[in-house]
């Protein structure tokens, strides 16, 4: 594997200020070129996050980062600047929950959406993006969807737009595991919605958000270049999930944890030990996904085929790793996830990763 910095020590108190450096063009040829995985050492972009969990970039060339428990929304600018645009009212912070994922709609990145956990539920709302690159402000946040089961742990989270403009969210089981099969449950399922939040007429079950159901905890959501939709899950205790996934379709939660080859149920199409996954952000880079992982601490790269195959990247390197999404000019954005209350947190933690790419040699 290719090797790369360990950052070191302990995280300095009070938790400094965040403060980064402008992304890196590609250091590499053939940007379109695939499948890839990474090469050299990763760039350290941002320094000094707390319990960051998600990242989307905007195409005015700023991004957007989350912080679970402050509520809070970060930009981090083209120039390399991070300051607070501002903190999304009704956040609840508890176990797992918190301000989770951010995603925003069409090209404009004017309304942002964003996956959270108040006092009473897991819900998703919407807000103006207001301002211009350096000076963004959030509007008020706006409901679209409420009354999402919520737990200390298994929220689920992801929320993510589709190539069919629809917008996708992951939804754990709230630690009651009947749910994922309970039809009129929106727990352990992954849902699909317009941007009003409203029911799409061609989802799979007539009335429904519910687009797969059978799932324990996903968090990741991805796309491939044909527009199938792709999905990372946490197992219990023996195997952690990649599905392809297909609508109306059942993903066996709780019956079945991993392969289990039984009959009305979609196996994964690749698992792995608990030990080495705890899979959360899912993304797709020039034929190839990267999975973040947390108790594995290390950066899947996953290669669809045929057959499967994955292979490890920076294993304990860098710690917790909680989201995974396409960076500039064929790049790889990461977050590190060690201030979270489970992870080792190391000088300057946590962070914002680029991870330059290069085409997959065979040999």
């Amino acid at each position: 594997m290719v090797a790369s910095v360990v950052l070191a020590g302990c995280s300095a108190t009070p938790q400094p200020k965040p403060s980064g450096q402008p992304p890196l063009p590609s250091a590499t040829a053939e940007p379109d070129a695939g499948p890839v995985a990474p090469v050299g050492d990763p760039t350290v972009l941002v320094t000094g996050l707390t319990s960051p969990w998600s990242v989307v970039r905007l195409t005015s060339g700023s991004s957007l980062i989350s912080e679970r428990d402050s509520g809070t929304v970060l930009e981090y600018t083209a120039s390399g600047a991070v300051r607070e645009v501002g903190s999304v009212a009704g956040v609840a912070h508890g176990g797992e929950g918190g301000l989770l994922g951010l995603a925003v709609a069409g090209d404009s990145g004017t309304a942002l959406f964003a996956y959270l956990t108040t006092e009473t539920d897991n819900r998703i709302v919407r807000m103006l993006l207001i301002g211009a690159p350096g000076n963004y402000t959030l509007g008020l946040a706006g409901p679209i969807l409420t009354g999402i089961a919520k737990a200390g742990n298994h929220n689920g989270g992801r929320i993510a737009f589709g190539p069919d403009g629809m917008l996708y969210a992951t939804v754990g089981d709230a630690g009651t595991p009947s749910r994922a099969q309970d039809p009129d449950s929106l727990n352990g399922k992954i849902l699909r919605m317009k941007p009003d939040g409203t029911v799409p007429p061609d989802n799979p079950f007539a009335g429904s958000l519910v687009y797969s159901l059978g799932h324990r905890n996903p968090q990741g959501l991805a796309w491939d270049d044909s527009g199938v939709l792709w999905a990372s899950e946490f197992g219990q205790n023996t195997w952690d999930e990649f599905n392809r996934i297909e609508p109306g379709k059942n993903y066996g939660w709780p019956a079945v944890e991993g392969i289990g080859n039984t009959p009305g149920y979609v196996d994964p199409v690749y698992q792995w030990a608990t030990s080495e996954a705890s899979p959360s952000g899912l993304a797709y880079v020039r034929d190839t996904f990267f999975m973040a992982s947390l108790r594995g601490q290390r950066l899947w790269a996953i290669y669809t085929g045929p057959p499967v195959n994955a292979e490890d990247w920076f294993p304990r390197q860098f710690g917790r790793l909680r989201d995974a999404v396409p960076g500039p000019d064929g790049s790889l954005w990461v977050l590190t996830n060690n201030t979270d209350g489970r992870g080792s947190p190391r000088e300057g933690d946590d962070t914002l990763l680029q991870i330059q790419l290069a085409p997959l040699r065979d040999g």
